[in-house]
């Protein structure tokens, strides 16, 4: 049996989730390119947005700020991290709805209405193993309005990329989870700094 890769931080303890949002615009400097990618996807009409994994908060600050119509849930396993994510969206906090839960269990979706777009952002592989990829694809899937869009964006294995291929996805292995979950289309739009953004629906 294939087992989980282990995480070498615990992004529940307030000091760990400091140092991971202290240090992750540096490594990873084309994040606002990426940001910049969902904000036009987004576009400016009024929308319900879920993000996966949200973190520190830096997207929904990109998101929320540029986009004043948008309505705003954000899921995150980390109390820690949804603290730092009020801190960093100040006012614009007041437009969110923070939902505790890990995306690795099974019932996370429970509970949640539809949303026109569901956001993730280089938080797919803290499931710590890609072979349970297809089955949170498929969860969000069925939380999509009719016409609603779900936009992945996380690390990669291969040239450009990681070199972990049992917790990371080849860019191609990224689209075949999105298409065994159901999805009918699925595009790459950005491949840039180790990063890959897919559009499906």
């Amino acid at each position: 049996m294939l087992e989980d890769v282990p995480s070498p931080i615990d992004l529940r303890q307030p000091a760990d989730a400091q140092q991971w949002a202290a240090t992750a615009l540096s490594k990873r400097p084309d994040r606002p390119e990426f940001f910049a990618y969902f904000e036009r996807l987004i576009g400016s009409k009024p929308c319900r947005a879920l993000e996966l994994g949200s973190g520190p908060g830096f997207l929904a600050r990109h998101l929320l700020s540029a986009l004043p119509k948008l309505d705003y849930v954000a899921l995150d396993f980390s109390a820690a991290m949804h603290d730092l994510a009020r801190k960093r969206l100040g006012a614009l906090a007041a437009r969110v709805q923070f939902v505790e839960r890990s995306f690795k269990e099974g019932d996370w979706s429970q509970g949640l209405s539809q949303f026109d777009f569901v956001l993730t952002h280089q938080a797919v592989h803290e499931l710590r193993h890609k072979r349970y990829a297809a089955a949170l694809h498929r969860q969000v899937r069925a939380l999509l309005a009719p016409d609603g869009a779900y936009l992945v964006c996380d690390h990669f294995a291969g040239v450009g990329g990681m070199s972990n291929d049992q917790l990371y996805m080849t860019i191609d292995e990224q689209a075949a989870a999105l298409a065994e979950a159901g999805f009918a289309a699925v595009e790459l739009l950005l491949c840039k700094g180790g990063l890959a953004l897919h559009h499906a629906s």
